[in-house]
C-alpha cells in the first residue's frame, strides 16, 4: 500500500517535529556554554535519545524479521537483511550508553583505560590513529551510506522504479525524498550555526528519529513501500500511525526524563 502524502504521515511529521524542537533548543542555548554542554553531553537528552531511537528501531526490525519469516514469499536475502540490522541497531544503542556501564558504575578494563578515546567500554570509541573509530572510519561510512540511501537512491527510483523494487526485494526500503531533504538539511544546520566540539551529536540524534519514523513508515504503514505490510486493514493503519507518533513523543519525554536523572539527586538534609 503506497502513501503518497508521505509529510503528513504522523510518524514522519512527528519525527521532524522532534528534530526542529532539539535544533532550536540548542540554537536557543548557544550563547550558554552550560546549557549547550547538558544538551550534547554523554546521558544528555541528544544521547539518550539516540539510544531509546535505536533500541525501538531494533525491535520494530526484529517483529518484521519474525513476521517475514512466517509468509511463504520471504526471502533469503530479506531475512538477513531484516535480522542483521536488527541486531546492528541493538548494537548502536548500546553502544551509545557504553553498555550501561556509566548507569551501573562499572569501571572499564585495563585495556579500554589504555586503548578508549574516553576511557569507557565502547568500541566505536577506540583510539585509531590521532582520532577514534567514529570519527575516522565509522562517521565516513555512515555519511556515504546516508546520502546514498536517503538522497541518491530515491532521486534515481523517481526515474527507475526498477530500483525501489530492486532495494524493497532485499528487504529494505527507501524513505520519502522530500522527508530525507528536511533531515539532511536540519543536520546540516546544526553543523553550519551550532559551534560546539559534541554539535555532531545533533546530526546523529536527527538520524536516528529520522529512521525511527522511516522504518515504522515503510514496514508498518506502506509509505511509499510497494511490497505488502505488516499490517494489512488501512483503518489499523491509521490508527496504529497515530498511536506510535504519540509513542515517539513519550521517547522523547522519556529522554529528557533521563537526562535529568529522572528527580535524582542528593538526599535532602535532615
Amino acid at each position: 500500500m503506497a502513501n503518497k502524502q508521505s509529510l503528513l504521515h504522523p510518524a514522519i511529521a512527528t519525527g521532524i517535529v522532534i528534530n526542529l524542537f532539539i535544533l532550536f533548543l540548542a540554537l536557543a542555548n548557544r550563547g550558554d556554554t552550560a546549557a549547550l554542554w547538558h544538551i550534547l553531553i554523554e546521558d544528555g537528552i541528544v544521547e539518550w535519545m539516540q539510544f531509546l531511537c535505536f533500541t525501538v528501531i531494533s525491535m520494530l526490525l526484529g517483529f518484521a524479521f519474525f513476521e517475514r519469516l512466517k509468509r511463504a514469499d520471504r526471502g533469503v536475502l530479506e531475512l538477513l537483511a531484516l535480522g542483521g540490522l536488527s541486531l546492528l541497531c541493538a548494537l548502536a544503542a548500546l553502544e551509545e550508553i557504553s553498555w550501561f556501564q556509566r548507569i551501573l558504575n562499572v569501571q572499564s578494563s585495563e585495556y579500554f583505560l589504555q586503548n578508549n578515546r574516553q576511557g569507557e567500554t565502547n568500541i566505536h570509541n577506540l583510539a585509531v590513529g590521532d582520532g577514534s573509530l567514529h570519527k575516522n572510519v565509522l562517521l565516513k561510512l555512515i555519511a556515504i551510506a546516508g546520502l546514498t540511501h536517503n538522497l541518491i537512491l530515491p532521486l534515481v527510483a523517481r526515474f527507475k522504479p526498477g530500483v525501489r523494487s530492486w532495494v524493497e526485494k532485499l528487504g529494505l526500503y527507501l524513505p520519502p525524498l522530500s522527508a530525507s531533504i528536511i533531515y539532511l538539511v536540519l543536520v546540516a544546520l546544526s553543523h553550519a550555526l551550532i559551534e560546539h566540539p559534541r554539535k555532531g551529536e545533533l546530526g546523529e540524534m536527527f538520524g536516528a528519529v529520522h529512521y525511527l519514523a522511516t522504518v515504522f513508515a515503510a514496514y508498518f504503514a506502506g509509505v511509499q513501500y510497494t511490497r505488502p505490510t505488516l499490517f494489512e486493514n488501512p483503518a489499523d493503519i491509521r490508527r496504529l500511525s497515530r498511536l506510535f507518533a504519540s509513542w515517539m513523543v513519550f521517547l522523547l519525554l522519556l529522554a529528557w526524563l533521563l537526562s535529568a536523572g529522572a528527580g535524582a539527586g542528593a538526599p535532602p538534609a535532615v
